[in-house]
């Protein structure tokens, strides 16, 4: 009896020991697994190239048109914080995406976006211009509104490897390029005005001509006191969706009266913020006969573009005028046009690189602006310059070719 008791001791001894164990195993594999992930890897990356019947016919390069064609592959990476945060990068071929009716961005425009570009150089490399800062923004962006923030590099890296299989589709022209336009939606599959806890960072690419067409000169704005882009505290700074739908009823009227794009402004004395979706510059005379490049600062109500950063990087380079970022408004323009000492106004942008200024309607009252009159425009020299960086004919670090990323 005692040796049976002492059997049966020994059973509920294993049992105990093996339940604990198996509970020990469990805990330990949901540590595991719930590891927070701050960032995907690159090293994580897997790849499910198109079949045969997925691939698309590439467009001729002459009928380009911004956004229209897409090539075979797109970039994905999924976020989850009851997972621990970002899941494995993956590129799939180009496909569909899946939402829940609930989901947040659908709602409340949970979204985030960037626009790159990939350029064939004269050499035949593909190069990417400055991503470093394309990064930075988005991170800032998705900060902003409570998206799930990344390392830099490791998406340049799963960037790079999308833009080397899909490299087919980066035109061989310097007129054209590979748009890469990288976005973190929120995914929840839930209504509520709260944080997202899911999110999908995707990046689709297309080739593209130039932005406002082959046979573009000069712009014309409408600018409306009424109608205003951004204000303080806002998020003018950051590249959300948000930003963007509400301005195309205003474009629409700007085209209505035979202006191209419209001339953002603010406040009661009508300060200058930025033209279309480009950061704006004049080139100026002040009192004392001397030369200025002026652009508003990054006062909140400005879109940090990396196409502005490089324009101003470049002409403190060049001994020649003073760069300024100082506020400027509608009646300091036409003062500037009444005394001839507004020489240039240009836009500046990554889908447009550099875009003159000819015109402005302003409270009924067309106002030109000398901008391509003459001899040797600023405006034009920067072009060249920023574009003889992206295609490769000088070298420069800000033209990144993609083989050093992957």
């Amino acid at each position: 009896m005692a040796r049976l008791t002492h059997f049966s001791q020994l059973l509920l001894l294993r049992k105990f020991l093996s339940r604990n164990l198996i509970h020990s195993q469990v805990k330990s594999v949901r540590r595991l697994s719930l590891k927070v992930h701050h960032t995907f890897k690159f090293s994580d990356l897997s790849v499910r190239l198109a079949s045969p019947d997925e691939l698309h016919s590439k467009p001729d390069v002459s009928e380009l048109q911004f956004g229209k064609h897409f090539t075979d592959h797109m970039l994905k990476v999924a976020y989850h914080a009851s997972l621990g945060g970002w899941q494995k990068p993956e590129i799939t071929p180009m496909e569909n995406l899946v939402l829940h009716p609930a989901a947040k961005v659908l709602h409340y425009a949970i979204e985030v976006f960037e626009g790159m570009k990939a350029y064939r150089g004269v050499d035949d490399k593909i190069r990417l211009f400055r991503p470093d800062l394309n990064m930075r923004r988005m991170n800032g962006s998705a900060a902003r509104t409570s998206l799930p923030t990344f390392d830099g590099d490791e998406l340049i890296r799963c960037l790079c490897r999308l833009i080397l299989i899909d490299q087919e589709w980066v035109p061989h022209s310097e007129a054209s390029s590979l748009y890469i336009r990288p976005t973190i939606i929120g995914i929840d599959p839930t209504l509520g005005v709260a944080t997202s806890t899911s999110a999908l960072l995707y990046a689709i690419m297309c080739p593209v001509g130039s932005y406002f067409g082959p046979d573009s000169k000069a712009v014309s704005l409408l600018a409306d006191p009424k109608y205003t882009r951004a204000w303080p505290g806002g998020v003018g700074d950051k590249k959300v969706g948000s930003n963007y739908g509400p301005t195309l009823q205003v474009q629409a009227e700007a085209a209505s009266r035979g202006m191209q794009q419209v001339l953002w402004l603010y406040g009661e004395e009508d300060y200058v913020t930025e033209v279309g979706t480009m950061n704006v510059f004049i080139l100026r005379l002040n009192e004392n006969g001397e030369k200025e490049l002026v652009t508003p600062p990054l006062d909140g109500l400005i879109l940090p573009g990396v196409t502005r950063y490089s324009i101003i990087d470049l002409c403190k380079q060049w001994p020649e005028f003073k760069v300024l970022e100082e506020r400027f408004t509608m009646g300091d323009l036409i003062k500037l046009l009444s005394e001839n000492r507004l020489l240039e106004m240009f836009g500046a942008g990554t889908a447009c690189v550099v875009s003159p200024i000819g015109s402005i309607l302003y409270k009924d009252v067309l106002h030109k602006i000398p901008t391509v009159e003459w001899e040797d425009p600023l405006y034009a020299r920067l072009l060249k310059t920023l574009l003889d960086i992206q295609y490769g004919r000088v070298d420069h670090p800000w033209g990144v070719c993609i083989d050093q990323y992957c």
